[in-house]
């Protein structure tokens, strides 16, 4: 009998730990809690290094407040560009709503009105917050979300270049106002939207800007997106005290050819009514327009090419007028897989007047930077 009761109590012992595993393995994940609420939750990590042959940071004509670039203006250093995160809970039905926080050197170029923009500014960025209601073919949102503009995004990933074109910083990042989307069919979108303006959290003056937008699926390897906004903006910066305004119209289209190569255009026209006094106005505008080519040469290994032409006519943007920019970008990826993406890039600027400043002060009409990314995706 002694012997019988040892034996039972040596066997719990050992039998313990294993329930105790089982329980833990039958424990579930927060990914599992995650899709079982509803919720959804991405991430990435955004790190990279960059080389540039000009005083980069010193900014066109030598206005370190007009840099050449959106986020990559670095001569040579390491960064932290991006770390982002979104966790959405949209059903198809009923309420939902989004966050989508960014953190690292980048959010201090993407901040809202009042907040300011550039080194010394805070390094972390609410991008979209917003609450969704949708219902059959309409859906609705109300916050602060993305611009229906442009081919690139702020979310890093979602790129296949390493730096942003010319054309992703002359168009706004954010509005904050209320969205109406109608599918009137699988293939076509209509968009209409009243907010505040340009990267405006609050408004800058009382005046609102409108949005209209419609996209196209009319076979599937084609995407066309037609997107505009109006309405008065502070001009030229959201601190000025006179408003004028504001028209953008940007068209963007992408065909997959096949599964290894893909290609896509970009065309941007942006105006501004300037008060002159008086009454009186003047009008400043800038033109812009970008291709794209994609192509996997094996599933590891892609290649990308961007080109674009930008005619800043009357120095809207850059401010010096009369002044015709063209880039021409080389990207390289390496899909190690589907959680780590390394990219290196090879880019060069050119400008019709000596705009990129050198290290010893003088002007050159070139620019040349390398840079290298390493992107981590969960």
């Amino acid at each position: 009998m002694k012997k019988l009761l040892i034996a039972s109590a040596v066997s719990a012992a050992f039998a313990a730990p294993t329930v105790a595993l089982a329980q833990a393995a039958r424990a579930p994940t927060l990914s599992q809690v995650l899709d079982a609420s509803g919720i959804s939750m991405s991430g990435y990590l955004d790190v990279g290094y960059t080389r540039a042959d000009k005083n980069i940071e010193g900014g066109v004509g030598g206005n370190p407040a007009r840099p050449p670039r959106v986020f990559d203006n670095q001569n040579n250093s390491f960064d932290l560009h991006q770390f982002g995160l979104s966790v959405s809970k949209l059903p198809r039905q009923g309420f939902g709503g989004l966050v989508n926080v960014t953190a690292g050197s980048d959010a201090q170029v993407i901040h809202s009105f009042p907040e300011g923009t550039g080194a010394g500014t805070s390094l972390f960025d609410v991008t979209q917050a917003y609450a969704q209601y949708a219902s059959r073919e309409l859906t609705l949102i109300a916050g602060k979300y993305a611009t229906l503009h442009g081919t690139e995004v702020i979310w890093s990933p979602s790129n296949t270049n390493v730096s942003r074109s010319i054309l992703f910083g002359a168009i706004p990042f954010t509005h904050t106002g209320v969205r109406a989307t109608w599918a009137l069919s699988d293939t076509v979108s209509l968009i209409a939207g009243v907010n505040n303006g340009w990267d405006q959290l609050t408004d800058a003056n009382r005046d609102k800007t409108v949005e209209l937008g419609a996209t196209f699926n009319p076979i599937r390897p084609l995407n066309i997106s037609i997107s505009g906004y109006s309405g008065k903006e502070p001009a030229p910066l959201p601190t000025s005290a006179s408003s004028g305004t504001r028209t953008s119209i940007n068209a963007v289209g992408s065909y997959n050819i096949n599964r290894a190569l893909s290609v896509g255009a970009e065309l941007l026209n942006v105006s501004q009514d300037i008060p002159a006094g008086g009454g009186a106005t003047t009008s400043r505008k800038y033109t812009g327009l970008a291709g794209y080519g994609s192509y996997m040469f094996t599933p590891k290994l892609r290649g990308v090419a961007r080109v674009e032409q930008f005619d800043d006519k009357d120095g809207f943007h850059f401010g010096i007028a009369g002044t015709k920019y063209r880039e021409l970008t080389a990207t390289g990826a390496y899909l190690a897989s589907d959680s780590f993406e390394a990219r290196a890039e090879l880019r060069q600027d050119k400008a019709t007047n000596a705009v990129f400043r050198e290290f010893d002060g003088t002007f050159s009409k070139t620019l040349m930077t390398i840079a290298v990314q390493g992107l981590y995706k969960f």
